[in-house]
């Protein structure tokens, strides 16, 4: 695997199945790996706040018999009190790998520059990679076979969206996304992921209306309408995303047994109703789980003496 896990489109297709393979040994036997990262210690450099990122993280490193430090914005303030250079340099010579959870993309991309050991993106305004690799793996679990499903994503074309585009792609799934005109993924993101998708006879398609997004859909996925850092617009956004909401509706709509998604935190009764969320259809906290799981694996992919 590579040093780093900055964006998935730095992973080929074999890279994500052997992590997978591994997630599913590590849900399958917790205790054979209870010392593999002995010894290590992961930093957690959190410029935004966390529930999910921040335990599933520190969790994960414990039962893998390393150590986590947890480092909260006041604690460094990333780019003022310190350059991130600086900051690279220094963790390095205690550290054996930084999870950085941040605003600007560029501010990974650069931690990685300078930093000696592996940088793990837990999230940045562009991507948020081990966000959709636990939704993939989940999606896998449930569905097994990944080569007929179809994945609806409905919502904002944020930095989940990019992820789970490249991610998708990658693995062999068809996505439709529907977004309001004016919010749509990255363009640079959709254009490389629809040419990873034509390589394999899948396909990419947009919408500007949910209903038809989701259409024999095997998922239904959203995300947050107003994400951290766009508080100011979320009055605004709430009357702009109400066609796309994921309720009862939406989901009949789509293949019978459909997996509703969502990466969470949620506020129910706008993105998604709460009926919807604890329906028999609703896997979220299935994902929410299968992130720890999947960041075990990248974890020891990255950590690990045997890279």
């Amino acid at each position: 695997m590579n040093k780093n896990l900055i964006s998935i489109k730095d992973l080929s297709k074999a890279q994500i199945q052997d992590i997978f393979a591994l997630t599913e040994e590590l849900k399958g036997n917790k205790n054979k790996f209870s010392k593999v990262l002995a010894g290590k210690t992961l930093a957690l450099i959190f410029q935004k706040p966390s529930n999910r990122t921040r335990v599933s993280f520190e969790v994960g490193m414990y039962q893998l018999g390393g150590n986590s430090i947890y480092l909260a914005p006041h604690e460094i303030n990333l780019g003022v009190r310190e350059s991130i250079e600086d900051v690279a340099k220094t963790l390095s010579r205690y550290v054996d790998g930084i999870v950085l959870r941040t605003f600007e993309h560029k501010n990974v991309v650069e931690m990685a520059k300078y930093a000696a050991v592996p940088v793990i993106n837990g999230l940045s305004d562009f991507s948020h990679p081990c966000q959709a690799l636990a939704d993939v793996y989940t999606i896998k679990e449930k569905l097994k076979d990944l080569g007929n499903v179809t994945f609806a994503y409905v919502g904002d074309g944020n930095n989940v969206c990019n992820s789970l585009l490249y991610a998708c792609a990658k693995t062999g799934i068809n996505m439709n996304v529907a977004f309001p005109k004016g919010y749509e993924p990255d363009k640079e993101v959709l254009s490389g992921a629809k040419k990873i998708a034509e390589a394999q006879n899948k396909k990419i398609n947009l919408f500007h209306d949910s209903a038809k997004a989701v259409q024999g859909a095997d998922v239904i996925y959203t995300d947050v309408w107003a994400s951290m850092g766009q508080e100011k617009e979320a009055k605004i956004r709430k009357k702009i995303f109400q066609a796309f909401q994921i309720n009862s509706k939406l989901v009949k709509l789509a293949k019978k047994g459909v997996l509703i998604m969502h990466c969470l935190p949620a506020h129910r009764g706008q993105e998604i109703t709460g009926e919807v969320m604890e329906s028999a259809n609703s896997v979220i906290f299935d994902q929410a789980e299968n992130r720890m799981h999947v960041q075990k694996a990248i974890l020891i992919k990255l950590l690990g003496e045997d890279k």
